[in-house]
Parts: C-alpha cells; structure tokens; sequence
C-alpha cells in the first residue's frame, strides 16, 4: 500500500480547519473565513453519537418510517373546517416534498364517513344495470387481469376553497395541500366493462364505495373507456386504507370526488343518478344564483412551495424557489413565475417527468439581497390554457363557491424572510 504524499496531507489539514471554522456558514468561501477567526465546527471536529455506537439491526423497523427528525412533515387538518374527523380532510405538506411522486403516508385524505376497513378476501366487485352479464369480481379476479401502472395527481375539487373570498390560510399545505400525485397499479375499466358488455342505452355509470356514506357519482361512460383505472395499489404497495384499500376508482383529470374509494358496485344506466355528491355538493355557485353541476375536469393551476408561509426564505444570496404544476387537460408545458407581483415574469425549468394529468415540479435558482418579494407562479398546459388570476376567475364565476379555484396564488416575502399569504388587488 502506497503512502499519501506529503503535500495531500498538508491539504487534507488545511480543508478540516478551514470547514471547521466555517462551521454552519451556508455556501461562503472557505478561505475567506479562514482568516476570521471563527471556531472550529463541532459538527465535524467531534466524534458524533452516530459515529460511537452500533445502529438498530435490520428487523427493528419491518416497515420502514421517516426520521424522527422530519416528525413534522405530516399531515395535518384544520379542525375547524368540519363537525367531525370521520367527515373531513386533512392536507399534503407540499412545502416540506420535492420531486414529483407524493408519498403514500403524506396523501391527504378526504372521507364521508371514516376510514372503511375491509377484509381484501371479503371484498367484491359488482358490475350491474344496462350491461348484458352481471359480474361479481373478487380481488383475486381482479389481480389476474391485465394491469396497468400510471401517474396522475389527484386534486380535491375543493382544493384552495377558502380562497375565493380572499387569503384565508397561512400556508401552502392548507391553501394548496388537497392535492397528491403517485403511480396506481390497477386494471382499466374497459376490461371490467368489456367482461360485463355494456348495453347500447348505457351512457352513465354510477360508482359506489363501500365506506359507512355509501359514497357515489355518476360517471359517463365516454370517460370510463377513455382512461379510468380501478386500482389496487400505489406507489408500488397495496392502497391504504385511508387512500381506498383494497379497491378504488381512478378518474385522471377529474375532481377527487369521482374518485370512489373503497369501491364495492359500477351500475350502467341512462342518466346521471342525480346523488347527493353531484347535486346539494361538488356544484358551482354562479353569481346568477344558478348552479354548475358536472364540472369534471381540473383546470391548469400551480403554487410555489418553497418560499411559503411554512417555509420562509432563511438565507441572503443564493437559493431555489420551487414549486408544483398540473393540467386535468393533459400535459402542462410551461411554468411562469414572477417575483415582483406580475410586473415581469421569467419561464421557470421544469425538472423530472412530464407526464398526462401529473404534476410537474419547476425550480427558478436565484440571488436574494433581502429585497421584499411577491411570489407567483402561472402554469399553461398543452391545449393553450393559461391558469387565470384570481381576479379575472371573480369575474366570471363571483365569490360564492366553493370548488375548481385554479387562480394564480401569491405569497409576500418581507425582508426578514417571512411569507404570508396575501392577494394583489
């Protein structure tokens, strides 16, 4: 074995000293803190815990966990929202993810009657109404069939609800956060439909969950043979059971609320059930009065993560804004951002996959003097839609609803890095 020369010694001393009197100083040359006199940092001149003592053994943590120290990227709700935690959502942390793929354990959750518990070998699939043979799938039935996998963000179409007023919500988890993107594995509904024949009169399917609210849509049948899945499994593992286990709907594109968890029944009629879910709920309220019932499809939107009000800026001088974007109408091609409330935008890089009806994740790298900024992002998807302000959006649908607000979201950071949620008038 060869001995190190002399002079990568001397090298090597001379980076431990000067790291260690850099100590924590972000991205600053080292030599220009060499000559200050700092102390050495104890983060690397001292032998660490984890550097002393064995770690846990492989069979500590069967199923894997995050770091204790990422205990607070959770999930979280807003208790106030609701009467109750079986008839409620809680929200993405968006402001703590990067990358595209949401976690499983960080989706959020929105149910009508609690998380339903059921046992895959007693659970069935029922296919009935207008097709000319009944058919009751087990999932072993299910699991033998040809299977698909695809990414597609699934949006609560309630998701920036409180917003339409004007800023409510002091973070992007709780603005934003009723949204998440993964990969299903699961079988089309063609093939279910194609087993079962589907009579020529049948134009509707009614999906039916299995949970205590008996949850059900309507969903056309041009829609159910284009690209809907039935899904077991996300991200590589079974569904949980907060995200449908062992059987949900995959309705890509178009509000979550068509996207029947736990699903138990696909009934072929002529028309649209007329449920509680599409007539009393999930309506836009016109500033005529009227209603808008069976606005399916999420339109282009986005919403920088990072800043935001859970994730201030904390560094002068270089950083990375980063944030989401996503289409029902397909691919979204281009993301816009601006850092002075509108007066110039930039086209941000988009990074990673760019898939049908998934999300995009977009980075702008830049100086920050400690200026006060007014962050916002706008997405364009591949028709041509350009995500609207929230202003021209209140021009045309009012104030009094509650779903499909896909305006342009602004966040102001103050000087000492703070970000709220705030609106330009």
């Amino acid at each position: 074995m060869s001995e190190k020369p002399p002079s990568d010694i001397l090298d090597r001393r001379r980076f431990l000293g000067a790291a260690g009197l850099a100590g924590a100083g972000a991205l600053l040359p080292l030599a220009a803190k060499a000559g200050e006199g700092a102390k050495p940092d104890p983060a690397i001149t001292e032998l660490q815990d984890w550097n002393r003592f064995l770690g846990d053994g492989v069979d500590k943590k069967p199923y894997g966990v995050p770091s204790k120290f990422e205990k607070d990227v959770i999930r979280r709700d807003v208790s106030w929202l609701t009467a109750s935690p079986e008839s409620s959502v809680n929200f993405t942390p968006l402001h703590a993810l990067d990358g595209i793929i949401t976690p499983s354990g960080l989706c959020f959750e929105r149910h009508h009657g609690g998380v339903a518990d059921i046992d895959p070998a007693q659970h069935r699939l029922m296919i009935n109404g207008l097709v000319d043979t009944p058919m009751v799938f087990t999932m072993d039935d299910i699991r033998r069939m040809p299977r698909v996998n695809k990414v597609y963000f699934l949006e609560c179409a309630a998701n920036s609800g409180m917003e339409w007023r004007g800023a409510q919500l002091n973070g992007c988890q709780f603005t934003h956060g009723m949204i998440h993107n993964v990969m299903y594995t699961g079988v089309t509904l063609k093939t279910l439909l194609d087993q079962a024949g589907l009579k020529p009169n049948a134009k509707w399917l009614m999906l039916e969950g299995a949970d205590s609210a008996g949850m059900n849509r309507s969903l056309p049948v041009s829609k159910a043979l284009d690209d809907v899945l039935i899904a077991f499994a996300m991200n590589g593992e079974a569904l949980r059971p907060e995200n449908g286990y062992p059987l949900r709907a995959v309705i890509p594109g178009w509000q979550g609320n068509l996207w029947v968890k736990w699903l138990r029944r696909i009934e072929a009629g002529d028309m649209p059930w007329q449920a509680r879910e599409e007539t009393s709920k999930y309506t836009d309220l016109m500033p005529d009065g009227r209603a808008r019932k069976y606005t399916f499809v999420m339109d282009a939107k986005s919403v920088i993560t990072n800043p935001s009000p859970q994730a201030p800026l904390k560094f002068k001088g270089r950083n990375v804004l980063t944030g989401v974007a996503w289409s029902g109408r397909g691919i979204v091609k281009r993301v816009d951002v601006t850092m002075d409330g509108g007066r110039n935008w930039r086209e941000a890089r988009i990074d990673g996959p760019v898939m049908d009806k998934s999300m995009v994740r977009f980075y702008v790298d830049f100086d920050w003097n400690g200026e006060e900024l007014m962050l916002q992002s706008r997405a364009i998807d591949e028709t041509g839609y350009v995500q609207p302000s929230k202003a021209e959006l209140r021009k045309v649908r009012g104030v009094n609803s509650i779903y499909h607000n896909n305006g342009i979201q602004t966040w102001l950071v103050h000087p000492d890095g703070v970000t709220e949620n705030v609106e330009i008038a």
